[in-house]
């Protein structure tokens, strides 16, 4: 369509020279010369040579300026249109020169200025202009359709360029911005329906690796915990245990248990490190939850708690017990003592105090407790990844709650804060 356009535009200028200059020559003419006229002219000038004055020769006598001069060349008598210079220069612009005779003797000449000069140069300088102002037309209509080429077809190529190194550079945020009247725009817009693709390709990609990430360090982290207990149980039965074969079993049963932690700490830790979040499904649950939480991690008899007030709280089930196994895990291996649990309702929160009876930890290092992967100065030939804590509070925090800790004269304190609902 614009292609014809351009055809047209280009037939109507050329026509439309070619009509204007046709005009143009036509309008360019020479009068005739009327030679009854001329001889009438000549024989007034005859009749009163030597007498010749205004009112001889009227206006309208003939078309053509002309001049009346003698043997000398003086100019007797000239229309104001005349402008003689010599005989030579009217025989050059081919003027028409008659003789002006007293009997046989030539007593001067009428000479007849016919313009034919003046009318050709003017003829030559109206054409060029002409032109020049049809080329410069011509010019500026190429001008506006290369505009209209760069920006129809160059421009889109250039942004289609710049798409395609995003594209490569895996930036596939960057859409491709086209004009819906563009030649291309079913092809442009063919890219950017791939670019849609591959973003929801590699974002498909990217939320599968992060649920197998979650699901892995879930399920490791879960696997801790129950392995945390055969260890302490096994513990409790190399104390307890008195006969030989029994005791072989029992730490063959610890050391195994001690070979699996180790193992999924390492698996836990590979997977932690790249895993952005961890889910958690928070919904409304009776205090009395929390209650079998503590008896599952309570099987040497060592805690006792204060019942828990009856209210709802906020809270993911079993990340909490998450929370809990770590805490007192960490008070059996480092303090390796009795704990005590005290509950109390306090500003919108239902507070677990959780005492141990050990030599706590150096003040500097309170803040740094919750960090991933810090482990205190009390750690010393015991095992561990310093994720515990990180972990609880990571839980905490995203139910609403808090966690914190500080140092008692006779022992160590954390404190769970758990959102009322």
């Amino acid at each position: 369509m614009k292609i014809k356009l351009l055809v047209a535009m280009i037939f109507i200028v050329f026509s439309s020279g070619i009509v204007v200059s046709t005009y143009i020559i036509n309008q360019k003419t020479i009068p005739e010369v009327d030679l009854v006229e001329i001889n009438d002219m000549v024989h007034r000038a005859e009749k009163n040579w030597g007498q010749i004055r205004e009112g001889i020769f009227r206006e309208s006598d003939i078309e053509h300026p002309f001049s009346l001069i003698d043997n000398e060349e003086t100019i007797i008598y000239q229309t104001p249109e005349s402008h003689f210079t010599t005989v030579y220069d009217a025989i050059k612009k081919k003027d028409t020169i008659v003789d002006v005779k007293q009997g046989s003797e030539i007593v001067g000449k009428l000479i007849l200025h016919k313009h034919e000069q003046e009318v050709i140069q003017q003829l030559k300088s109206e054409l060029v202009m002409f032109i020049v102002w049809l080329f410069v037309l011509l010019m500026l209509g190429s001008l506006l359709y290369v505009a209209y080429i760069y920006k129809a077809l160059l421009k889109p190529f250039q942004r289609l360029q710049t798409f395609a190194a995003n594209v490569a550079k895996g930036h596939l945020d960057f859409p491709l911005h086209m004009d819906k009247n563009n030649y291309f725009g079913a092809f442009t817009e063919s890219f950017d329906l791939l670019r849609e693709e591959l973003a929801s390709a590699r974002q498909k990609e990217y939320e599968s690796n992060r649920s197998k990430k979650e699901l892995v360090a879930t399920l490791s982290h879960d696997i801790k915990t129950p392995v945390a207990s055969i260890k302490a149980v096994s513990e409790l039965l190399l104390v307890l245990v008195n006969d030989e074969k029994v005791l072989k079993q029992v730490n063959t049963i610890y050391s195994k248990a001690d070979q699996i932690n180790l193992l999924v700490t390492d698996m836990f830790h590979a997977t932690l490190e790249e895993l952005q979040q961890l889910k958690l499904d928070v919904t409304e649950h009776s205090s009395e939850v929390l209650v079998p939480m503590l008896e599952d991690v309570n099987y040497n008899g060592q805690i006792s708690y204060d019942p828990i007030p009856q209210c709802m709280i906020l809270t993911d089930s079993v990340r909490m017990q998450q929370v809990i196994d770590n805490i007192i895990s960490n008070s059996y291996k480092y303090a390796g003592t009795t704990i005590s649990i005290h509950s109390k309702i306090h500003e919108g929160y239902l507070e677990l105090h959780i005492d141990d009876y050990g030599p706590g930890m150096r003040e500097e290092e309170l803040p740094l407790l919750f960090n991933k992967y810090y482990r205190g100065t009390n750690v010393e030939g015991k095992n561990g990844s310093g994720l515990g804590l990180y972990i609880s509070k990571y839980f905490i925090e995203n139910t609403s709650g808090q966690i914190d800790c500080y140092n008692r004269e006779n022992g160590f304190t954390i404190v769970l804060k758990i959102k009322l609902a």
